[in-house]
């Protein structure tokens, strides 16, 4: 078993969510959050006084997948949220010991689906 985290940009999560959805991922978690990385932010001006943003707005993905979907999720996010610009955004892949399904009590590959 493997949890998926993928952060990715705000307006490619429903392309995102189609292309895992052909390769049959359907249970995700999604989570607004900050960030940045090459990109380095941006300025802005608001009220005449010059603001420096350095966090962005992004999109955290959790997808736990048994083994045979991982390469899947993992080419359906990357499909999706590519754009060929700096801040497309990362994937990464960690093991994952346990999962429990809370209202059946199933641990697991099962408990995951």
């Amino acid at each position: 078993m493997k949890l998926i985290v993928a952060y990715i940009q705000p307006e490619r999560l429903n392309s995102v969510k189609q292309e895992l959805y052909t390769r049959k991922v359907f249970k995700m978690s999604v989570t607004n959050s900050l960030g940045c990385g090459q990109q380095k932010g941006y300025h802005e001006s608001y009220r005449g006084v010059d603001i420096e943003v350095k966090l962005l707005k992004k999109l955290r993905l959790e997808i736990a997948v048994n083994e045979n979907f991982v390469e899947a999720a993992i080419d359906g996010i990357i499909k999706g949220a590519r754009t060929g610009a700096i801040g497309d955004g990362k994937i990464f892949v960690l093991d994952l010991p346990e999962c429990i399904r809370i209202r059946t009590g199933e641990t697991g590959n099962e408990a995951i689906g």
